[in-house]
């Protein structure tokens, strides 16, 4: 199973400053802003192949750059700010490293919360993508979860919690791999599981009634059922519990 590279730069998925088209009955508007751990893999399209395959509509524009930060974003260093102004988003989807610890974690909420204003003075809704740590630093997945986590808390928005879902899918099968061939990005896999998160979060419906069919970056891949399925249960679990628990530190 091969690494696919997407490289997203400026608003993916629409060109800039072109309206967003209106939406069928029941569709999504999303926006990520983020970095590689968005682009790689091509993360916003395979969300939204993965609800045209489950009969919904979600349409995806991306601002991700390497290696930026929430507070780059912020600061200018992007076009989100005006991407964010310029869209008929739902759902804006940030996302930056594990930010685990000390500055990054600080710098994680203080980011989320400057772009949090101008997704809300759009009429859009907030939301962080939990990433994972490398693989070297797995212990530190906790200190991911909890950065994230506060971090939604701080703007009242929603977590999406794929880092969680990864460990989920760990607990059934630690042979996936999930992780790409750099040990930190994520294979194809990682990308599909991360959107089955936000499938569930987005839509509100179940993942686990999706066709068994893994699709990356607008290629399916040839996965055995079963590790779909799986894959979906982990997901699932994943938003079950972070629902469960809610704010956290």
């Amino acid at each position: 199973m091969r690494l696919v590279l997407v490289a997203t730069l400026g608003a993916a998925c629409l060109g800039a400053g072109d309206p967003v088209r209106p939406l069928p009955a029941g569709g999504h508007h999303v926006l990520f802003v983020g970095n590689s751990l968005t682009y790689t893999n091509d993360l916003p399209r395979t969300l939204r192949d993965l609800a045209t395959a489950g009969g919904d509509t979600i349409r995806t524009a991306a601002v991700a750059l390497p290696n930026l930060a929430l507070v780059d974003h912020a600061a200018g260093q992007s076009d989100a700010v005006a991407t964010i102004g310029r869209g008929t988003w739902e759902w804006v989807v940030m996302q930056q490293g594990p930010s685990s610890r000390g500055v990054n974690r600080d710098t994680l909420v203080i980011g989320a919360q400057a772009l949090a204003r101008s997704i809300r003075a759009a009429g859009a809704r907030p939301a962080l993508y939990m990433v994972w740590p490398a693989r070297a630093n797995l212990a530190d997945f906790d200190g991911v979860r909890d950065a994230y986590r506060a971090a939604a808390c701080a703007v009242d928005g929603a977590f999406l919690p794929a880092g969680e879902a990864w460990r989920a899918a760990w607990r059934a099968d630690a042979s996936l791999a999930l992780y790409g061939p750099d040990d930190f990005h994520p294979g194809p896999l990682g990308t599909w599981l991360a959107a089955l998160v936000m499938y569930e979060r987005i839509t509100g419906r179940d993942a686990r009634a999706l066709p068994a069919v893994v699709a990356v970056a607008g290629q399916r891949l040839s996965v055995p059922a079963e590790t779909a399925r799986l894959l979906q249960r982990a997901a699932h679990e994943a938003n079950v519990a972070a629902d469960a628990q809610g704010c956290g530190s």
